[in-house]
């Protein structure tokens, strides 16, 4: 299901200019997504139950996301601090991008920001021309997005 009509950004948009913030500080914008097939996974807060099984989830299809030619990037409201220690204390390797201060600029420009301070769980994959080929959000912050989603993203933007 693409959600676009909710909210979420629709495929066949231009990735407008946004700025998140990288686990080193430094900073990923558009220009970052140029080149490459992106998954951006949104999601609502570092430690809750949801969102540390979708990571967990999300970190063992990565081997068959790189094949696919696609990089997947976490990205939360959580300060980058928050981000890093949940990385670490789950074990995963899915790079966290922080969308903390201004706080949810990004989100809102990605149409998943939710009036709670927080994105919605939102998946949007970006063709390596820098328009959306996919998107989806879930129905609720509650719902884990399958792996599946992610595949079919992929395959239905190939």
């Amino acid at each position: 299901m693409s959600a676009s009509s909710d909210g979420v950004i629709a495929p066949g948009t231009p990735v407008p200019e946004f700025s998140l913030r990288r686990e080193d500080g430094s900073e990923f914008t558009r220009a970052d997504l140029e080149g490459r097939r992106t998954v951006l996974v949104f999601y609502p807060f570092a430690f809750s139950p949801v969102c540390t099984d979708q990571l967990n989830l999300y970190e063992e299809i990565l081997p068959e996301l790189s094949a696919q030619g696609a990089t997947l990037y976490g990205v939360s409201c959580d300060a980058s601090f928050s981000q890093t220690a949940f990385r670490e204390r789950l074990g995963v390797s899915i790079e966290q991008l922080s969308d903390f201060e201004p706080k949810g600029e990004a989100c809102r420009t990605f149409g998943v920001y939710h009036p709670g301070g927080f994105p919605q769980r939102a998946l949007v994959i970006i063709g390596p021309d820098g328009v959306v080929s996919w998107s989806y959000e879930a129905d609720s912050p509650g719902v884990l997005p399958g792996a599946n989603l992610i595949f079919d993203g992929l395959a239905a933007s190939a």
